[in-house]
């Protein structure tokens, strides 16, 4: 008999480069070379070594750079982490043709950035891994679909990994209604917010994410089990 196995999800907020897991999801550019926001801040918090091996990527089987959508792994340098699991999110409106915003093949290309990341992460036999709010920043995918999508697609997605926290920095909290803005996780996350592995999540395209401080979050109609923010 086959278990599914799925990851325990954890909801943080805070700086993804202080974070002790066994690899952090980088939302890369497709050169893989470095850039703004998280991207920029990954490689100056992980040093010059990440970007040496993105380098060697390039020169060797990205000589095109990295899909829309695809994930690649590099070590971590001086991060607490182990690995970086680069993946490339979406333009909103723009990747993906005509409709390539969250109703269109945009939105399959943001889900394929979390589920492949996941699958590289079973690859490196990584246990707990960290992400980012993949395209919505610079990229424009509107911050309240980023959260939904990036919560359903690891609470769906099969996977080794035992833990998978979505981070948000400031920038996300316009996602959140203001007075249920989670508060900062410390560097060594202690306290992680956390939906059981065992539940299925749905999450409604109408409805916004309310996550109080003292209260369990929930995500109206069909409430996420029991999140608990740190």
């Amino acid at each position: 008999m086959t278990t599914t196995r799925r990851a325990r999800i954890e909801l943080g907020h805070g700086d993804i480069t202080r974070i002790a897991v066994d690899a952090v999801v980088n939302a890369a550019n497709s050169s893989l070379l470095g850039g703004g926001g998280v991207d920029g801040a990954i490689h100056r918090a992980g040093g010059p070594t990440i970007l040496a091996e993105c380098r060697e990527l390039r020169a060797g089987r990205l000589r095109g750079g990295l899909p829309t959508g695809q994930a690649v792994a590099t070590g971590a340098g001086d991060l607490p982490a182990r690995w970086v699991i680069h993946t490339v999110g979406p333009v909103y409106g723009r990747d993906g043709g005509a409709d390539g915003g969250a109703d269109g093949t945009g939105r399959s290309l943001l889900v394929d950035c979390y589920r492949n990341s996941l699958a590289v992460a079973d690859d490196l036999g990584a246990r707990s891994v960290a992400f980012p709010l993949i395209s919505a920043g610079a990229y424009g995918w509107p911050r309240e679909d980023a959260v939904r999508t990036a919560l359903r697609t690891l609470v769906e997605t099969e996977t080794e990994v035992e833990a998978a926290t979505l981070m948000l920095f400031d920038a996300t909290l316009s996602a959140w209604p203001s007075s249920a803005s989670p508060r900062s996780c410390p560097a060594d996350h202690a306290a992680p917010a956390r939906i059981p592995h065992s539940a299925p999540a749905r999450i409604p395209h109408s409805a916004p994410a309310h996550v109080p401080h003292s209260a369990p979050a929930r995500i109206p109609p069909d409430p996420l089990p029991s999140l608990r923010i740190c």
